[in-house]
């Protein structure tokens, strides 16, 4: 088993490296596993940006193990990464046709981490539209993990896109999936290549 040598973390919408995950994911590293690099970008606003992001980072570590972790509309973008790259991703209340979730956001939004400012507009969510997955096959390269209790997003969307994934379905929580420190080391775990 060789564990990854690049953690990628891709944060939600209007969230950021100082989400309380991404905290937690690299806390655990520094204490455990300090020789491996912890990269998680403040990922632009507006999804192509966003994506042409992680493909820069992609191009860059394409010599070294690399593996995913995305939560909420980072788990959308991760699910592409598998999908385009091979590489293992774990998927945090991941976001499931967003497009249709950020609909009720068009307009001004501020980045509550950042206090940046952006107007999203309906070209963003046809961005969404094209990065989009159409046809997954990378099912056994993900973990998917839920609490049912999420107050963002439907689990039972997440349960029907991923089949065939390994899952894992908790009673209540929410979108920022309480009790996520827990599981840092199984998802190091599930990321190592074998």
């Amino acid at each position: 088993m060789e564990l990854p040598s690049v953690l990628l973390y891709l944060h939600g919408f209007n969230s950021s490296p100082n989400s309380a995950k991404a905290l937690a994911m690299a806390s655990f590293l520094e204490d455990n596993h300090s020789n491996i690099q912890f990269v998680c970008p403040q990922l632009a606003c507006y999804p192509m940006e966003a994506w042409q992001q992680i493909e820069s980072l992609l191009t860059q570590y394409q010599n070294r193990l690399i593996g995913v972790v995305g939560s909420s509309l980072g788990g959308f973008l991760a699910t592409r990464v598998a999908q385009s790259t091979g590489v293992p991703a774990v998927l945090v209340n991941p976001a499931v046709k967003p497009y249709n979730l950020l609909k009720d956001f068009l307009g001004e939004q501020t980045n509550p981490y950042t206090q940046q400012t952006y107007c999203l507009e309906e070209q963003h969510i046809e961005q969404l539209k094209q990065l989009e997955v159409s046809q997954l096959s990378c099912q056994q390269r993900l973990w998917v993990m839920l609490q049912t209790a999420d107050e963002v997003l439907d689990f039972n969307l997440a349960v029907t896109e991923y089949n065939g994934a390994t899952f894992t379905i908790e009673e209540g929580g929410n979108h920022s999936f309480q009790g996520f420190e827990q599981y840092c080391g199984d998802i190091l775990d599930f990321l190592a290549r074998r």
